[in-house]
């Protein structure tokens, strides 16, 4: 029996083995053979990605207003129509970067979902410094989007602190390959942003349950703020998110993306946007390498007949992870294998 040791690092061909996905690999097979260009707009503008949204049907938070230009700023609060709850974000932004959740306000303060109060004009220059470009991809000048406020879905109260967790499924080919959920965190300041210290937690596709967890980089079982365990959560309505992504993933025309989703309250999942260059602490959630998810997936399309050119999710899903840690071998071993813990 092969002995096995822990190490804190790996060599690049043991990773390869055990199937982990690289940024040069995903850029170069998948991003550049995947999709096209010419298609990038409809997901790096979210106002874009809205609308082809819900010309398909998929739920998307309302949206209350669009500020466009400098002097739309000094109208700011009188566009939310009254509203206590809303979220600001830029329509170009990228990694979580401008967005700003109001819980509360009273025309003159308004308040996180964290506690933390802003002015009238604290909001009124973050909303300048978005059509700026601040917060944009390459610094381009940009609009900025007033929309509904997601509520938290009862099923997460336990594990989700200051804010709302939301659910992440990339797609290849039009089929599910992976999924996991961001827990917001007290660290994290109530984002599920797992750079500023959410949780990323493994979601078995069959199921819809979770099935362990990563924080900064190690395994964890239980939330670090509530202690409660995070495994075998049920992600609610789990087969609608399913065909969401496959159906947001055909009208967007593009064969590799990360689409982010979040369980409202009342309305259920709804899109809260899509991602062309999504990115690959994913398979550290699931304990599980992105790139044997996506060869199987081609496997399954290749065997499928010509009437099913087109397949089911069901029907082109990868097979069962062999779910745990990744362990290699001492060095001195000659062969690397992925083992489950046990």
């Amino acid at each position: 029996m092969a002995r096995f040791q822990w190490r804190f690092w790996c060599w690049p061909a043991e990773l390869r083995r055990c199937g982990l996905l690289g940024m040069n690999g995903r850029n170069l097979k998948y991003l550049a053979g995947c999709n096209p260009r010419k298609h990038y707009p409809r997901v790096n503008d979210k106002l874009l990605t809205k609308q082809i949204c819900l010309a398909r049907g998929i739920p998307v938070p309302a949206t209350y207003a669009v500020v466009e230009r400098n002097g739309d700023v000094s109208r700011f609060p009188a566009v939310l129509g009254g509203r206590q709850e809303f979220v600001i974000k830029p329509a170009k932004g990228a990694g979580g970067r401008g967005i700003v959740v109001i819980a509360a306000h009273d025309g003159r303060r308004f308040t996180t979902p964290g506690g933390h109060t802003l002015t009238t004009a604290d909001l009124r220059y973050h909303l300048s410094a978005i059509l700026s470009g601040l917060h944009s991809l390459g610094g381009q000048t940009d609009r900025a989007i007033i929309e509904q406020r997601v509520v938290c879905h009862p099923a997460f109260d336990d594990v989700a602190v200051g804010g709302t967790p939301d659910i992440r499924i990339i797609v290849y080919r039009g089929v599910p390959a992976m999924a996991m959920v961001r827990l917001p965190t007290a660290a994290s300041r109530g984002r599920a942003n797992l750079h500023q210290g959410a949780v990323a937690v493994g979601i078995d596709l069959h199921t819809g349950r979770t099935f362990g967890g990563v924080l900064n980089g190690r395994a964890i079982g239980r939330h670090p703020d509530t202690a409660h365990p995070i495994a075998g959560l049920a992600v609610p309505k789990w087969p609608a998110l399913l065909a969401g992504a496959t159906e947001l993933s055909s009208g967007l025309g593009l064969g590799y993306l990360g689409i982010d989703f979040v369980v409202d309250a009342a309305l259920g999942p709804v899109v809260l946007e899509a991602n062309v260059r999504p990115g690959l602490a994913i398979q550290i959630a699931n304990a599980q390498g992105l790139a044997l998810c996506l060869e199987a997936i081609d496997l399954r399309r290749a065997e499928l007949p010509e009437s099913h050119a087109h397949p089911g999710v069901a029907a082109a899903w990868p097979p069962r992870p062999h779910r745990g840690p990744f362990r290699m071998p001492a060095r001195t071993n000659a062969e690397t294998s992925v083992g489950a813990a046990p």
